[in-house]
């Protein structure tokens, strides 16, 4: 079963368990994706979905920071539940060794010699480790290496 239907299969199930976090959160993927699709005409498919799941996952770690300064736990503690939902969705992340080592790997096929590479070393990297990692990390990752050059 590919993910589409995983995710219309857990829609169900959550109506069925009366979930209203896990249903309303999986709803807003589903909207996303349809929204994305037709947006950017792209089928949709586990790609689209793996990307619209990132996208919902990174704003609501941003979202989280914001609830902290406003001392709302109530709030943490929904998004964080959401978070964990999301994730079912995307594929297994990479460990930070192995980010390194793609990383290396990319420096070493390029051969980049300064900041001025970062675009094109992060356009090759992306389609290797997307969905797989964070990118802000990635993108750290990729500066604190390119700045030692």
């Amino acid at each position: 079963m590919d993910l589409v239907q995983e995710l219309d299969q857990d829609i169900i199930n959550a109506m069925k368990a009366k979930d209203s976090v896990c249903l309303a959160t999986l709803r807003g993927v589903k909207g996303a994706m349809k929204l994305q699709s037709i947006d950017y005409k792209k089928e949709i498919n586990d790609e689209l979905l793996i990307e619209v799941v990132s996208k919902e996952i990174k704003t609501r770690n941003e979202s989280i920071k914001e609830f902290e300064k406003g001392a709302r736990q109530d709030l943490i503690d929904k998004t964080k539940m959401e978070i964990e939902i999301l994730n079912k969705y995307l594929p297994e992340q990479l460990s930070e060794e192995k980010l390194k080592e793609i990383i290396q790997q990319v420096f070493v096929e390029m051969n980049p010699t300064g900041m001025k590479d970062m675009g094109k070393v992060m356009g090759k990297i992306t389609p290797l480790i997307k969905g797989k990692a964070d990118m802000g990390t990635v993108s750290a990752i990729v500066k604190e290496k390119l700045s030692s050059l």
